[in-house]
């Protein structure tokens, strides 16, 4: 009689995952020198890569580079090395050339320009529970990234991008999935440059919105939303949604936003948003909501450490969380509509 096969113990996971950083240094540098937007609509050999952006290292380690892409799908190729010649994959040709409008690399430059050197100091954050980020060396935990921000218009446009470009997949789905056309008006909370409220507007041609942030953020939104054909519709307004009036609104969205707030901050926005709602009105948070079990979405039990290595005391939640906060503040009902990838809208009534 034959003995059962035992499964033996394989490290490759281990070793894939603890060394993954090789895999996701390799995809952001190929997003910082503009690869995926160098090849869009077109082929090139390794050696034509190489001169374009003036390599000096072995043609060899080109080839590594490049291969290591095609192992994974993010690029094609036919030939080997010498004779290798080197095409988009799908899904870097559609999220990853910046002449097209699905491009999402604004959250990777700034993942690789900022967050990169941060996530090296998690064991210091998990230890101390503080903000590991440029507000490190103290200050207050939740602007010292933005104070210095604002000062740069440059980089202020690059966390712009970011922003869209994490978030714009799920806001066209949102907009497949739930009715707007039944709300007069919108109220976007830390709504960035407008790309939210665009999209809104784009899809129910009945509704007004209002994009609410920051002061700084005017002269961006205000040069996107009227690009986009939208300046009689979608209004900017500037303030600080925690301390100053927010405009009324039959629905206020935000986006990204509730998760980079400590729980008692939470509550307290919870609090003024349905303050602000008429009966019948609504709030909705698109985020990378974890499930209730906490075995799912491993995107966003990451995202609620990056806030806590951007902000300290700040997290990521589940649906019994927003439920809880929404209970609190009035709210009679809440739901969850899942999105693109790990990204979830919650939405509580009022």
């Amino acid at each position: 009689m034959s003995q059962p096969t035992i499964a033996q113990p394989d490290p490759s996971k281990i070793l894939q995952i603890g060394m993954g950083y090789w895999l996701t240094k390799s995809l952001l540098a190929a997003v910082k020198f503009g690869l995926f937007t160098e090849l869009a609509g077109t082929k090139k050999s390794g050696k034509e890569i190489k001169q374009k952006f003036g390599f000096k290292t072995t043609d060899r380690h080109v080839y590594d580079w490049l291969d290591s892409l095609v192992s994974v799908g993010f690029l094609n190729r036919e030939g080997v090395m010498d004779s290798a010649v080197y095409t988009n994959g799908m899904e870097t040709d559609m999220f990853l050339d910046k002449n097209k409008p699905s491009y999402i690399g604004g959250i990777l430059e700034m993942s690789n320009s900022r967050l990169y050197r941060f996530w090296g100091d998690l064991e210091e954050g998990l230890i101390t529970g503080k903000q590991q980020n440029e507000g490190k060396q103290g200050g207050d935990s939740n602007m010292a990234f933005f104070s210095d921000l604002y000062k740069d218009p440059v980089k202020l446009q690059e966390f712009m991008d970011a922003m869209t470009g994490i978030q714009m997949g799920n806001f066209m789905t949102l907009c497949k999935k739930f009715d707007f056309g039944k709300y007069k008006t919108l109220l976007d909370l830390g709504g960035a440059d407008g790309a939210l409220s665009i999209q809104i507007c784009r899809q129910f041609p009945s509704i007004r919105s209002t994009t609410y942030d920051l002061p700084p953020v005017e002269p961006l939104a205000k040069k996107k939303i009227e690009k986009a054909g939208f300046s009689d519709r979608i209004r900017f307004s500037g303030g600080d949604f925690l301390t100053d009036p927010l405009p009324q609104a039959d629905i206020v969205t935000m986006g990204n936003i509730l998760h980079g707030l400590e729980e008692d901050t939470k509550q307290t926005l919870v609090n003024k948003v349905y303050s602000i709602l008429p009966e019948g009105g609504a709030m909705m948070t698109i985020e990378n909501i974890i499930d209730d079990d906490r075995r799912q979405n491993t995107f966003g039990m990451l995202m609620s450490l990056n806030m806590l290595i951007e902000n300290g005391d700040a997290f990521d939640y589940m649906p019994s969380d927003f439920k809880r906060w929404a209970d609190a503040a009035g709210f009679r009902k809440t739901e969850i509509i899942p999105l693109a990838g790990p990204t979830s809208a919650a939405v509580a009534y009022k």
